[in-house]
């Protein structure tokens, strides 16, 4: 049970991105869509969506590999 909710909460945010990548293609094909009035602010908003998403799947990663002490020390 708790392996399923591990995958939703990464889905969720990997959706997010999709959509935020979507939006950014939209952006320079120049098609607008109807939520935004502008194309600038049609790429901030995909570019955030985008970015937060990524963010959220990387934080996830390393919180969890911090938990179960996998990282690995780096050598000089």
């Amino acid at each position: 049970m708790i392996r399923i909710i591990a995958v939703l909460l990464l889905l969720i945010p990997g959706l997010v991105s999709a959509y935020g990548i979507k939006l950014i293609r939209d952006t320079l094909f120049d098609d607008v869509h109807p939520l935004f009035f502008n194309v600038g602010i049609q790429f901030v908003a995909g570019f955030i969506l985008f970015a937060g998403g990524i963010a959220f799947i990387g934080g996830f990663i390393v919180h969890r590999d911090r938990k179960r002490q996998q990282n690995r020390k780096k050598k000089r």
